[in-house]
């Protein structure tokens, strides 16, 4: 259970915090809920946070669970958990964040993102949605840089118990 409630507890506060913060502060619509922008935003922001989320958390366990003996090592030589798993919670991050990266860097140059497509079908300026689809880009990388933070963190905290023992038996449910 613990798996699925911290990439869905992380992805859903990550998303929502920066959907509810976008549709204040930049798009300001009136009523600022109005499903017009929330739905579209919300579920792009689910959409790739999701998929950061997932890749954080299984590097996470996966490196976890290769380098049990080492991690036991640097805990016997006196090291906390946290210290322990540095190295992988870093990995983990940066592998969270590659495919919001490679998105990101391909934007408008090797392929033109689906919003800005459908807007210019629909008779936008280009310009607009270019901007709109700059706005949504960097929104998506910081729900993405959030909800992999999140979860690595809770993650994390949740492989070892409160003697600061690694338990590699949680990330099966066994």
């Amino acid at each position: 259970f613990w798996g699925y409630g911290t990439g869905t507890l992380s992805m859903f506060l990550s998303s929502f915090s920066i959907a509810v913060m976008a549709l204040l502060v930049l798009l300001q619509p009136t009523p600022w809920y109005t499903p017009q922008y929330a739905i579209p935003l919300l579920g792009m922001l689910l959409g790739n946070t999701m998929t950061g989320v997932a890749v954080a958390l299984d590097n996470l366990t996966r490196q976890t669970r290769d380098k049990q003996g080492q991690i036991e090592a640097q805990l016997a030589l006196g090291h906390t958990a946290g210290e322990a798993i540095a190295d992988i919670r870093r990995d983990a991050l940066r592998a969270g964040l590659i495919p919001i990266v490679n998105a990101m860097s391909t934007a408008g140059i090797v392929s033109l993102p689906g919003m800005m497509t459908g807007q210019i079908l629909a008779g936008s300026p280009p310009m607009e949605a270019a901007k709109y689809q700059l706005m949504i880009l960097f929104l998506v990388a910081a729900g993405t840089g959030l909800g992999c933070v999140a979860a690595i963190l809770v993650g994390s905290k949740r492989l070892f118990d409160e003697r600061d023992r690694l338990r590699c038996d949680r990330l099966t449910g066994d």
